[in-house]
């Protein structure tokens, strides 16, 4: 049996190990960079440096790297031996301080949105000493934040952590307002990592699985997730030994793995952690999804983190359960016990309605991709359209101090945020609304619309961004407040009514909501070239620099990367798709269809009489067909040419969307047509009851 609290964080370098392995002095040093953020002194590296490596080299390692993540969405590493020639002729492992700090990595091969030549190919990594170092692999990997060489960030890290800092000062300036002695505030976050697991030679099969990771084509199979047979049920063996040795490799390196169960769909599982900082989560989640996918090979399985692998079964997500505390261990997304405590509750809850209200597009643009607009709006996933979920007894709250009207029928007094009058606030305890994009748990809000192959260090940049914004402009207005109380009662009850169009805690799959939503004034951003038409107005802009968390050049960048990478998705779709189309379907389809007339005419030797129906309707439809299916390929392939011949960068993306999406479509309904008139042995790929029920 596994000892787990032995085996948990084996292959880390955590404060435990650095405590037990550095000088006193060095260690206090270190843990002074790590709480206040002091600069560290060469020395000192150096000396964290020779600990680290000497470990590591325990652990096996005979490699080092900086570990970052790109603006690529995962991660990249480069790895260096710990060797150094010695004068006798042999090697000494060395592992210097600067070693550590600072790496130079070749950028130019990274996306940076046009804003760097070739060969102007410098970039930097900087040690993150926040985030742990670990081994895997047989390398010490450096947890590291990755810039150009004239400082602007090349990567998804660097922005959280300016969000968090950013977040940290803002939410400081309120709390100093309620008398509180906090010394920092930290965002912390619990990522549920949805994802599929196929058989391994079945996926080698379908060349649209290796190539994009989902399925173009693929007739709906007899059953599907109809029955709710799947969802907690009990997991097979085989997924069960997967789970087993995931949970083992995730513990050794401090991933906090917590929960495992069957999810809605067939071979859909799900993975929760327990919540850590924004930062770590991040970290983690990566090397999640890295190892999900390690583990699964190693089963004869393949890990899908597509967010739509099967058409008509849910698409899997990563809900972004996102809180923010403390260092005195409060969280400010937590009712109170007192009336001042239930204020400051309040106050931080108006700030998200703010956030959320006046973001919608910003929210949706960090969960945008090609894959998560498959999903988003499904009924299975969040609208595209942004809203708040708040429960009923918090809705009620804030209703009765926006309305000016008793919380409830027992009340006698209107609801005030006075610090005197005001009654304690009921933690939430109605059910969860499945359908709102961001709904608020009790203590949390979980952002829903993430998808589950994004890093999801972008959504909550955004998150801790978008509130520390909100902050600010009730820290500028109440700091100067000459009755605290009563101009805080003032704003609170002003930001709900102002904000209040973005409560719904109705159904989000209804059409009806879409219809209310515009009436409403509320975005609906359906596609990723719709959502990033917003992202670089002058309000956007103005947040993300004022708030220090991106240069206008780096928005700029991150505007040319996304539509690039969008077009890039899709061009290596429609390609697989035309191939797939005249390498398999069609020969397979003419295959059978020379079968069927061979078998007809035989009869028709032996019995000459014979009418031979079913053979002639099969023929028949599959002729048909497979003359349709042509068609649809050419007029794929020929839209699909005419919009790549396009001048700008979102004028290709939007015929992405708007033109060739539709015509895959058109050509997927006719191929899903032809594959149940195919006899078994005929057909061109494994079929959908094989990936979801061969496991």
């Amino acid at each position: 049996m596994t000892n787990v609290p032995e085996l948990f964080a084996s292959n880390v370098f955590n404060q435990k190990v650095m405590q037990e392995l550095l000088p006193k002095e060095t260690f206090k040093a270190l843990k002074r960079t790590l709480d206040e953020g002091i600069p560290l002194e060469l020395e000192i590296a150096n000396q964290v440096a020779h600990a680290m490596k000497e470990w590591a080299i325990s652990k096996g390692a005979t490699h080092y790297t900086h570990w970052f993540q790109p603006l690529t969405g995962i991660t990249a590493e480069k790895h260096d031996s710990f060797i150094s020639p010695a004068q006798d002729g042999g090697v000494i492992m060395e592992f210097s301080g600067k070693e550590l700090v600072k790496g130079e990595p070749d950028a130019s091969s990274f996306p940076s949105g046009g804003k760097r030549s070739t060969f102007e190919a410098r970039g930097y990594t900087v040690w993150d000493p926040t985030a742990y170092a670990f081994v895997k692999d047989h390398s010490l990997c450096i947890p590291t934040a990755f810039c150009s060489y004239t400082g602007e960030a090349l990567d998804k890290k660097t922005p959280l952590l300016r969000s968090m800092e950013t977040l940290n000062e803002q939410a400081l300036r309120i709390l100093k307002l309620f008398g509180s002695k906090a010394r920092h505030v930290t965002t912390t976050m619990g990522p549920e990592q949805e994802y599929f697991l196929v058989d391994e030679k079945l996926w080698n099969q379908r060349k649209d699985l290796r190539m994009t990771g989902r399925t173009l084509f693929g007739a709906k199979p007899s059953k599907g997730q109809e029955m709710d047979d799947q969802y907690f049920a009990a997991i097979k063996p085989r997924i069960v030994k997967y789970m087993e040795e995931l949970n083992e490799e995730l513990w050794k390196l401090g991933i906090l793995s917590k929960t495992e169960h069957n999810e809605v769909a067939p071979a859909q599982h799900e993975m929760a952690p327990v919540f850590t900082t924004s930062n770590l989560a991040a970290d983690q989640n990566q090397l999640t999804m890295e190892i999900m996918k390690k583990v699964a090979r190693r089963h004869g399985m393949v890990c899908l983190l597509h967010e739509k692998p099967f058409a008509g079964v849910n698409g899997s997500g990563k809900h972004n359960n996102w809180s923010i505390a403390t260092d005195e261990g409060e969280n400010l997304f937590a009712p109170g016990k007192t009336p001042q405590e239930n204020a400051q509750f309040l106050l931080f809850l108006t700030a998200v309605l703010k956030a959320v209200d006046e973001n919608q597009d910003l929210l949706r643009i960090c969960v945008a991709s090609a894959g998560n607009d498959h999903r988003l709006g499904a009924n299975e996933a969040p609208p595209a359209i942004v809203s708040i979920y708040l429960g009923d007894e918090l809705e009620a709250v804030l209703k009765s101090i926006k309305d000016g009207t008793p919380y409830d029928s027992k009340s006698k007094s209107k609801m005030s945020i006075g610090v005197d009058v005001l009654p304690p606030i009921p933690k939430d305890s109605t059910d969860r609304n499945r359908t709102s994009p961001f709904a608020f748990t009790g203590n949390r809000f979980e952002f829903r619309s993430v998808g589950s192959a994004l890093s999801i260090s972008g959504p909550n940049t955004t998150l801790n961004s978008i509130l520390a914004y909100a902050l600010k402009e009730y820290a500028d207005e109440l700091e100067k407040a000459v009755d605290f109380e009563k101009e805080l009662q003032n704003l609170i009850k002003r930001e709900i009514t102002a904000h209040w169009r973005i409560v719904f805690d109705g159904n989000g799959y209804d059409e009806a909501w879409i219809t209310e939503a515009e009436k409403r004034g509320l975005l609906n951003l359906k596609t990723l070239p719709d959502a990033m038409e917003q992202y670089l107005k002058p309000k956007n802009v103005r947040l993300y620099t004022e708030m220090g968390i991106y240069t206008e050049p780096e928005m700029e960048s991150h505007y040319d990367i996304k539509l690039e990478k969008y077009c890039g998705i899709l061009n290596i779709e429609v390609e697989t798709m035309l191939e797939m189309i005249h390498k398999d379907i069609l020969p397979a389809s003419f295959s059978y269809m020379r079968a069927v007339g061979e078998t007809a005419a035989n009869v028709k030797n032996l019995l000459p009489d014979a009418k031979c129906r079913a053979e002639c309707d099969i023929l028949k439809k599959l002729d048909g067909l497979t003359d349709e299916l042509a068609e649809k390929a050419e007029v794929l392939s020929s839209t699909h040419i005419r919009i790549k011949k396009r001048s700008g960068i979102m004028e290709i993306a939007q015929g992405y969307a708007r033109e060739v999406i539709p015509a895959m479509a058109e050509a997927r309904a006719v191929a899903d047509e032809i594959e149940p008139l195919l006899g078994e042995n005929y057909k061109p790929f494994p079929s959908y009851e094989d990936l979801l029920f061969k496991i």
